[in-house]
Parts: structure tokens; C-alpha cells; sequence
């Protein structure tokens, strides 16, 4: 009898070619620029449509309810359409919002293509930091910190663009922003078109399974931590000019202050990259957390303010990339796991400017560092508990 010899299981290739991975961190680049280009049009859109402050500040709403919507979404289909297309879905959605919002007519219609444009960020967002999450191994948080990198390039371009073209040349950033996403369609070849699950990566890739306790209470601490976070990324970005100019800066050195946030918290992610190549994801956060607590509060030293917040730019920067392999990892029966971290993160966003505001009227602009930095006490206190709770049985101290 002549045995045949067995067929090798096909090993699957990566998850994305060097050129896709290229092509993401540019789409990182333009959801990053798309959310920052709403605030500079502002003046120019009350003016074309005769808007309150208010009223006009409604197109970022709108771009966030249907990032939350891309979001969800892009989660029911993970799995059942092929990744390709609902990358590429993703990518032409958000060119025809933002083409949309550039050729509106009336107000309502700027408003649903700024939805629609939304919905494609939210797509690019989840579907992007899901794969990044479970395509690159261990080396997936370093994957994730270069890739969340590039989104605050985008969000640093994008005012930039406004600047230079004028507030009432808008429409034309909007049409050129529409007419960048195209061409990253044709690098979605290089996207394996089923990536694997979060479960099959993290059981391949991340070692034991963790002790956890309840996989209800682990989610609810990652989604508080989430949460928390972004406010606090939001409530820097929102308050810290007031606030430096409460405490008597200039507006010019004020705003300069807070681009100078932004950027570190760019550089913040470049810089981590190599760390989460060496040091687990538990111990970067946790260093991050308390690190962003002593800037916060010695940003209440007038002094020292403008410096501080910087840090806590540093500081911030690795929370969001990095845990999303430790939550895969931590809860990997949790097929809606990063989809719920994500959706709430972006609702702790849009929440963080109205709710900061309101405590502030009930206490002063210069308790700003302080609210924020009791804020950042319960990121630390969530994530020590998380350290505990999710500790693998052959762990260290």
C-alpha cells in the first residue's frame, strides 16, 4: 500500500503586508485629521448657514454618533463579510461624508453627511485597532502605539490645513480629505481578508489563559478605565487653555500650550513603541496612570502648568493602544470586547467637555488639574485591580 503523505495545514499569512501597513497608519492619519477639521471650520459655518456656537458645534456630534455607529456596526460584521470589504466600506463612507459635508446645501444635509463621514471613521477606527490588536503577535501593542501615533498627526494636519487655506476655503480641505481616501483602497489587497479571532490570537500568542474573576466585572473595569481616560484626554484638550489663562498666560501662549499636548501625546506613542517590545502591557499602563496623576496635579502650580500638561500628554499617550491586547488577552470569551471599549471610549469623549463644565460651575477654573487628576487616581485604582484580577498563574511579582 502506497501512503500518501499528509497534507500541511496552509499557515495562514500576515495580516497585513508591509504596504498595508503603511496604507492604515495614512487612514490613521485622516481620522485623525477628519475629527480636527469641524472645530477651525466653525466661524465659517455659521456664517454660511447663520449658525449659533452651539448649533455649529453640532457637526462634531454628529461625526461622533456615527463614529459610535461605525463602531457597533463594523463589530456585527467582524467575521461575516470579508475585512477588505468592510475596510474599503468604511473608506468610501467617510469620502462621501466628508465630500457631502463640503457641498451641503442647508444645514441638515451638512449634518447627515457629517454623520455618514462618521460612520466611516468609525469603521476605520475599530476595524483597524482590531486587527492591528490581533495581527501583529507580541508585537501587537507596539503595532498599535505607531499606529495611534498617526492619528494625532492627522489631528495636528488637519487645523493646520484649515490655517492655511482659511476658515471660509473649507469646503475645499473637506473635497481634498474626500479624495485622499481612494487611493488607500487599492493597498487593502495586502489586508488578509479573514484575520484571526481575538481568542486564536491571544491563545497563540499571549501565553497561559489569565485567573479572571467575572468576565462582567473585567469588562466593566476596561470600559470605566476607557472611559476615564479618553475624558481625560478630552478635558485637557477642552479646558487646559481656559485654565492657563485663568491663572494669567496669554491666549497665544495658552493655545500653543495645548498644541504643544497634542504633539507630545503623539511622540508619546512613537516613543512607547519599542517599551512594549520589553515591558508587559499591565506595567506601561500602570506607569502611565501614575505618571499622568503627579502632572495633572502639579499642573494646579501656576507655575508649572504648562509643563505639566505636556506630561500629561506623554503619559496619556500608550493608555488607549495599549490596552486593547491586554483586554484581548484578559477577556478572550469576549467576542464584543474591544468594539465596547472603543464605542465607550468615544462616548467618554463627547461626554467630557459637558461634564467637566458643569463641575467647574460648581467650583472654579482652577480646580481643573485637580478634577482631572482625581479623575486619573481612579484610571490608576482601575488598572491596579485589573493587574490583580487578570494575573496568569505562572506570573511574577
Amino acid at each position: 500500500m502506497v501512503r500518501h503523505p499528509r497534507r500541511a495545514t496552509p499557515v495562514p499569512g500576515p495580516v497585513f503586508t508591509p504596504a498595508a501597513t503603511v496604507a492604515s497608519c495614512v487612514g490613521f492619519v485622516l481620522i485623525g485629521a477628519l475629527q480636527a477639521l469641524y472645530g477651525p471650520a466653525i466661524p465659517a459655518l455659521r456664517q454660511d448657514f447663520g449658525l449659533s456656537p452651539s448649533t455649529a458645534g453640532l457637526a462634531l456630534s454628529a461625526h461622533f454618533v456615527g463614529g459610535v455607529a461605525g463602531v457597533l456596526l463594523f463589530d456585527r460584521l467582524y467575521g461575516r463579510i470579508g475585512n477588505r470589504r468592510l475596510l474599503a466600506a468604511s473608506y468610501l463612507l467617510m469620502a462621501t461624508g466628508a465630500a457631502g459635508f463640503a457641498l451641503a446645501p442647508n444645514w441638515p444635509t451638512a449634518l447627515t453627511a457629517a454623520l455618514l463621514a462618521g460612520l466611516g471613521f468609525g469603521g476605520i477606527d475599530y476595524g483597524l485597532n482590531q486587527l492591528f490588536a490581533v495581527g501583529f503577535g507580541h508585537r501587537s501593542a507596539a503595532m498599535l502605539n505607531i499606529l495611534n501615533a498617526h492619528f494625532g498627526i492627522g489631528a495636528i494636519l488637519g487645523p493646520a490645513l484649515i490655517g492655511a487655506a482659511g476658515a471660509d476655503d473649507y469646503p475645499t480641505v473637506f473635497l481634498a480629505f474626500a479624495l485622499v481616501n481612494f487611493p488607500l483602497l487599492l493597498c487593502l489587497r495586502g489586508v488578509r481578508d479573514k484575520a484571526p479571532h481575538p481568542t486564536e490570537a491571544t491563545a497563540t500568542t499571549t501565553g497561559p489563559t489569565p485567573l479572571t474573576r467575572s468576565l462582567t466585572s473585567i469588562l466593566t473595569v476596561f470600559v470605566a478605565l476607557y472611559v476615564l481616560h479618553v475624558g481625560i484626554e478630552a478635558g485637557v484638550g477642552g479646558w487646559e487653555p481656559t485654565h492657563l489663562e485663568t491663572v494669567g498666560y496669554g491666549a497665544g501662549i495658552a493655545a500653543t500650550a495645548t498644541s504643544v499636548y497634542w504633539l507630545m501625546m503623539t511622540i508619546g506613542r512613537f516613543l512607547v513603541a519599542p517599551l512594549a517590545l520589553r515591558f508587559s502591557a499591565p506595567a506601561i499602563i500602570a506607569v502611565s496612570c501614575a505618571g499622568m496623576t503627579a502632572c495633572l496635579l502639579l499642573a494646579a502650580v501656576p507655575d508649572l502648568a504648562p509643563y505639566a500638561y505636556a506630561g500629561v500628554g506623554l503619559f496619556i499617550a500608550p493608555i488607549f493602544p495599549t490596552g486593547l491586547p491586554w483586554l484581548h488577552r484578559a477577556a478572550p470569551g469576549a467576542a464584543r470586547a474591544g468594539a465596547l471599549v472603543i464605542a465607550a471610549s468615544m462616548v467618554g469623549g463627547v461626554a467630557a467637555g459637558p461634564a467637566l463644565g458643569k463641575v467647574i460651575e460648581w467650583s472654579d477654573i482652577r480646580a481643573v488639574p485637580l478634577l482631572l487628576a482625581a479623575v486619573s487616581a481612579a484610571c490608576l485604582t482601575a488598572t491596579l485591580w485589573l493587574i490583580r484580577a487578570t494575573r496568569t498563574p505562572n506570573a511574577t511579582p
